[in-house]
């Protein structure tokens, strides 16, 4: 049974601290210097020592303010960074390295933030980056963030992570794209494409864009496998006998959905302003126009999820923690993302979202 609760309009937004060893508490605790309005905003959820030294490496002379639990985030005044130290580590990890307490640490953070959400304690996730290889070594059998909160968010409704599908959309201010298929071998990702996935990808598309966002009509480009989407069959057949019918059950449905289309030229289209959100069939089909247009405003975000979820498009950096360099452009811009989400959200609801500051 379905016990998700919805957030008070002033609930804060989680913010995950991710890896200790890497760069995810330096950037966090750049953004409240950067945006000092934000502090009443959210909540970060990580380890106190942690913090503090990320304020340390990032030039100090910012207070962190202990809070007791996400409700209290609307007290906190500007220039103060909002934590809930619900996890702990018996000792702080060094920078780049892999530590299985910080890998089991940043997955008990992502966790908790899942749980407050799913309770209706915070609006929305931001997650910082984690480290594969420290959540293997904490025992961990999931491969990132979406994985677990899939898990997380099906076993709070009662179901297997099968039947809770989600995927991944990466987006900036000129481009958007959703992928049909995630981590995996090109071989496999070519295998996936089928009509039932093709279909489940643009619903779970077409429900976040008309119902998280409220967008009355989302123009979905669906692109292509194969060169020239096929040629109409000289290429490839996955045109005709996967994709299109997906495409054509999409538009039977009423959806603005087109496709599909050569992949060489869709997402120059959807840039130009032609399209809202490409379809994308394999990972590498997808991120690379995202990524070409630079990282540093890249947003990752999960769909399918009964919450908002969000994250910066960039690893822990392992070879940049502790400097006190890395940039915090994507953790801001997934945070405006999220911020943005929930305001859509209280719009519909007729209850306008908390004011900056």
């Amino acid at each position: 049974m379905d016990t998700t609760r919805r957030a008070a309009p002033d609930a804060p937004v989680a913010l995950t601290m991710g890896d200790a060893a890497g760069i995810g508490p330096e950037i966090i605790a750049e953004v409240f210097r950067r945006r000092p309005e934000w502090s009443a905003r959210c909540v970060v959820i990580g380890d106190l020592a942690v913090m503090r030294r990320a304020v340390q490496v990032t030039g100090g002379a910012l207070p962190i303010a202990v809070l007791d639990g996400p409700q209290q985030a609307r007290d906190v005044p500007p220039r103060c960074i909002p934590l809930w130290p619900a996890v702990s580590l018996a000792a702080l990890p060094p920078f780049g390295a892999v530590s299985a307490a910080a890998g089991r640490a940043a997955a008990d953070a992502v966790i908790l933030a899942a749980e407050a959400a799913l309770r209706g304690e915070v609006a929305a996730l931001v997650t910082a980056p984690l480290n594969k290889a420290a959540l293997a070594a904490a025992g961990l059998d999931v491969p990132g963030h979406t994985e677990l909160l899939q898990a997380v968010a099906a076993r709070h409704l009662g179901c297997a992570p099968a039947q809770l599908p989600v995927r991944m959309m990466l987006s900036n201010d000129e481009l958007r794209t959703v992928l049909v298929s995630i981590h995996v071998s090109l071989r496999e990702a070519i295998e996936a494409v089928t009509t039932e996935r093709v279909w489940e990808t643009l619903r779970i598309t077409h429900t976040h864009f008309t119902e998280r966002l409220g967008w009355p009509r989302c123009r979905i480009a669906v692109a292509g496998l194969n060169p020239h989407a096929g040629e109409g069959g000289l290429f490839g057949r996955e045109e005709i006998d996967a994709i299109a019918p997906a495409v054509e059950r999409a538009r039977a449905a009423g959806w603005c959905v087109s496709g599909p289309h050569p992949p060489d030229t869709v997402f120059m289209r959807a840039r130009a302003g032609a399209f809202d959100v490409v379809i994308a069939m394999y990972h590498d089909q997808g991120l690379i126009p995202v990524k070409y247009l630079g990282l540093d405003r890249g947003v990752n975000t999960t769909l399918g999820l009964p919450f908002v979820r969000t994250s910066p498009d960039h690893g822990t950096a392992f070879d940049l923690a502790g400097q006190g360099r890395a940039d915090p452009g994507s953790l801001i811009a997934a945070l405006e993302a999220a911020l943005s989400a929930c305001g859509s959200a209280a719009a519909r609801t007729g209850s306008a979202p908390t004011p900056a500051g």
